[in-house]
């Protein structure tokens, strides 16, 4: 979420000014990938899916034995995110005919929902089969079926099966922002992002477990490291595409997520060094919070208000001044919330 609040704007405009190589290969870091590949700034959306799923075992551990209890929690969650997402595309403008239903936060709804009820219903091993079903299912979709004047295995822009399915079946109006032949939070393309949250849910009950943290830091790293280097061989058949979801891009970004797990469980948990942590618990605790507020709260007006003399005198820094007064200006709105107890909950 720092990363999404602005910290990527401020990353960004910071190395546009430093001329060194090095800088520039940070710099195209924080941008997505047009189509193939995988950057660090493909990495946030899978890695809020991986920490949903994270989650699952801590919140639903004790309705195992009695799912049908956590049935209406689940269904209340998932249906207030998906029309919190819908709204924040612009439901209550009513234009339903050029309206995204697509979105971060439904996919997000919806990918929590039927991972929460595999959770509940199937043991260890079960979730295992059911994450690797869907990947080994979804690579056989887009490898094997074609769309109606294609060829199987189509995985282009222009030719691939979620695409097609999207242009066709998904209601509403196919943003051109969403690389234009299909959305990139389509109808498909959902069902793979299912099994990001089937592993982070597999992490959380890792980390739930008995074992000592050191042990729960080796099986994380290790993990971690197969994900990347399996997801990064698939690739080269079943190309890393995060516009698709592609179960190639599924394991190398669960990798990349199995990792930073595993460093900042080390240095909080396992080492202790927690003090530091406590600039990301307060963005942390009201996420979904700062994904909307920006919305309706010009956190940007605020910065110029208060730091415009000082951009003025900052020279060729001065948007760069600007960009960290409007992060800032977030994580004090935040650091209000967090200390008179505020947080949105669905």
């Amino acid at each position: 979420m720092f990363w999404i609040a602005g910290g990527d704007a401020l990353a960004i405009g910071i190395l546009s000014r430093i001329e060194l190589p090095i800088a520039k290969r940070l710099k195209d870091q924080f941008e997505h990938v047009e189509w193939e590949g995988f950057r660090f700034y493909d990495l946030i959306f899978p890695l809020f899916l991986f920490m949903v799923g994270c989650v699952i075992p801590f919140s639903l551990e004790k309705f195992r034995e009695r799912p049908a209890l956590a049935y209406a929690r689940i269904l209340k969650r998932t249906a207030l995110l998906f029309l919190l997402g819908v709204i924040c595309n612009g439901l209550l403008k009513f234009d339903f005919a050029n309206l995204r239903y697509a979105g971060v936060l439904q996919r997000i709804s919806l990918c929590y929902g039927i991972a929460a009820v595999l959770f509940l219903n199937l043991k260890l091993r079960g979730q295992v089969a059911a994450m690797l079903s869907i990947l080994l299912g979804y690579w056989a979709a887009l490898a094997l079926i074609p769309v109606p004047g294609g060829t199987a295995g189509d995985f282009t822009k222009e030719g691939n099966l979620c695409g097609y399915l999207d242009r066709n079946f998904l209601p509403g109006k196919i943003m051109e922002a969403y690389y234009g032949f299909g959305d990139n939070e389509g109808l498909l393309s959902t069902i793979p992002a299912i099994a990001t949250v089937l592993l982070g849910a597999l992490a959380g009950q890792w980390l739930k477990s008995v074992r000592t943290g050191w042990t729960k830091s080796a099986g994380l790293l290790a993990c971690g490291i197969l994900c990347v280097f399996v997801g990064t061989l698939w690739g080269q058949t079943f190309p890393i595409i995060k516009n698709l979801w592609t179960s190639s891009f599924v394991l190398v970004a669960g990798g990349w997520s199995l990792l930073l797990l595993c460093f900042f469980y080390t240095v909080i948990d396992v080492l202790r060094w927690q003090k530091w942590s406590f600039v990301w618990i307060v963005i942390g605790m009201n996420a979904i919070t700062i994904f909307i507020a920006p919305r309706f709260i010009d956190f940007s007006k605020m910065a110029a208000f208060f730091l415009s003399g000082t951009a003025a005198l900052s020279g060729d820094w001065s948007s760069v001044v600007l960009v960290a007064g409007s992060l800032f200006a977030k994580w004090l709105f935040l650091y209000y919330l967090y200390r008179n107890q505020i947080f949105l909950r669905l």
